[in-house]
């Protein structure tokens, strides 16, 4: 298989660093020419599902504007330009919950859209966690930080209380994991 070429590129709309929407010229692989293929450049980010030492999971109730409605939520937030999403995630984790983790599994990096872009995903368990600081965050959501116990965590994944894909993914990943 070959992948697709892009040819050219033209913004159509710029809104600084949360969002730009390209039209892209691209060439498919038997040679078909698609002139206006839309493409979302947001900033990557992180996931982190945190595990106290004592086995709880730290989660937010929380509300975010595309659900309309309260959801469940591991931690997470855009990287930084340049920023490596290990990094990131460790100073997401802290900022959010005032945790700190004494170990990272990486449970991958994936493409938020596979035809379109909208950044990638960078998701992480972190294990070990303890409380050292104070929250410092900056989220324009109300959130709830929650400790939940594993079967509470996975009945809420079954509920789909977990209302964002990514989210649900996430801790579904540290789950699978954690049962090696």
């Amino acid at each position: 298989m070959q992948p697709w070429k892009t040819l050219s590129k033209r913004t159509l709309l710029n809104l600084g660093r949360f969002l730009t929407v390209e039209s892209h010229e691209i060439e498919l692989p038997d040679g078909q020419i698609i002139s206006e293929w839309p493409w979302l450049i947001t900033p990557d980010y992180v996931i982190v599902v945190a595990v106290t030492e004592g086995g709880d999971f730290l989660c937010f109730r929380q509300t975010k504007y595309a659900v309309q409605d309260t959801s469940l939520a591991p931690v997470g937030g855009y990287l930084e330009a340049g920023e490596d999403p290990l990094v990131g995630a460790r100073r997401e984790l802290l900022e959010e919950t005032g945790h700190e983790a004494s170990e990272w599994v990486t449970l991958g990096r994936y493409i938020v859209d596979g035809n379109r872009g909208a950044g990638t995903a960078h998701l992480f368990l972190a294990r070990g966690a303890r409380r050292v600081a104070h929250i410092e965050t900056d989220d324009l959501e109300d959130q709830e930080l929650l400790s939940l116990n594993r079967a509470r965590v996975q009945a809420a994944l079954a509920a789909a209380e977990f209302k964002v894909l990514a989210w649900a993914t996430a801790v579904a990943l540290a789950l699978l994991h954690m049962s090696d």
